[in-house]
């Protein structure tokens, strides 16, 4: 029986995994905390500790399960940032889920900044006090207008196609651009270009604050930024100034680089101790959700499906994994 402790763990994943839970092959341990140095020994006696995005899984982590005995790091996310695969490389094997449902980050991208451009959710709060004013609430049309897209992998297309329905412009920026009919360039031409830039790629060393002072300052001005993929992308306090200095029109945020004690928790009862979320929020031109994007009954019964083959495939199926993440194969920030 291979035994699985899941931490971080919350009432829609336990849902989403119940119909695997079969016991025959799998047991699983559900845990609320997050995996950090002092939660660790909870894996004693299991085989996989199965985790998310804001689980810590650093050097001393890791070392802590494996001396408890765990063999495998199953992520139940694509992103992977949170984890140190090359320390992990001899000790534990890791393993993600690089595809769940792409539609659903997309979409939500969309809606976001549909919300944010067209005053929804200002209008929505508006009509509920019966208040059918119209002033404040001008937005602005999608078509015509350029939209640039950094990261062309299954989400970034998935958002390209959707803005191609809106007869929009699009111009993408990838380290590793493919060659097809996309209108691939420089990331300063896109920042100088568009009227929208929507992040969709992941957080490494080199992209992590790619959104910071010198990158707004050649943005158009009121230019709409949109955030699905990792808080670290933006530098937190340069998206702050240029939201003040004007030259920001509007954020669409579902990360935050300092989420992982804030965000997934119900904080309503709480004083924020963090500044610059608390002035992000209070901003008009600001919408944050909680890194819900992924949060689809499809994708979360994509997730479960995938992790569960990913663990089977490290102890049954001849130990190899095609979605397995380590130093030796090369896959490290792909």
């Amino acid at each position: 029986m291979i035994r699985v402790a899941f931490f971080d763990t919350k009432e829609y994943d336990r849902a989403a995994f119940a119909q695997y839970d079969d016991r025959s092959l799998l047991a699983f341990k559900f845990l609320e905390t997050r995996l950090t140095e002092d939660t660790a020994a909870l894996a004693k006696g299991s085989d996989v500790a199965c985790v998310f995005v804001n689980d810590a899984v650093n050097r001393a982590v890791i070392d802590r399960l494996y001396a408890n005995g765990v063999q495998v790091i199953a992520l139940r996310c694509a992103g992977y940032n949170n984890v140190d695969v090359k320390y992990a490389f001899g000790k534990l094997r890791v393993v993600h889920v690089p595809a769940y449902s792409p539609h659903a980050v997309a979409e939500h991208a969309m809606a976001m900044l549909l919300t944010s451009v067209r005053r929804i959710h200002k209008a929505y709060n508006r009509t509920r006090d019966f208040n059918f004013s119209l002033n404040g609430l001008t937005g602005f049309d999608f078509y015509g207008k350029t939209v640039g897209v950094i990261g062309a992998g299954k989400i970034g297309r998935i958002f390209i196609d959707i803005c191609r329905g809106f007869g929009m412009r699009i111009l993408v920026y990838d380290k590793y651009p493919a060659g097809d009919n996309l209108e691939y360039t420089a990331l300063e031409k896109l920042f100088a270009c568009s009227d929208i830039i929507s992040l969709h790629c992941p957080l490494t060393d080199e992209t992590r604050h790619m959104i910071d002072a010198g990158a707004i300052a050649g943005m158009k001005k009121g230019v709409v930024i949109v955030n699905t993929s990792r808080g670290g992308l933006i530098d937190t306090e340069a998206l702050l100034a240029g939201i003040k200095s004007r030259k920001i029109g509007a954020a669409c945020l579902d990360v935050y680089e300092e989420e992982a004690d804030i965000f997934f928790e119900d904080r309503s009862g709480h004083i924020l101790n963090d500044d610059l979320l608390s002035r992000l929020i209070s901003m008009p031109n600001v919408i944050v959700t909680s890194h819900q994007a992924f949060l689809t009954e499809e994708a979360l019964n994509s997730i479960a499906e995938v992790t569960v083959n990913n663990i089977r495939s490290c102890f049954v199926n001849s130990g190899r994994c095609e979605n397995e993440l380590c130093d030796r194969c090369g896959r490290i920030g792909q």
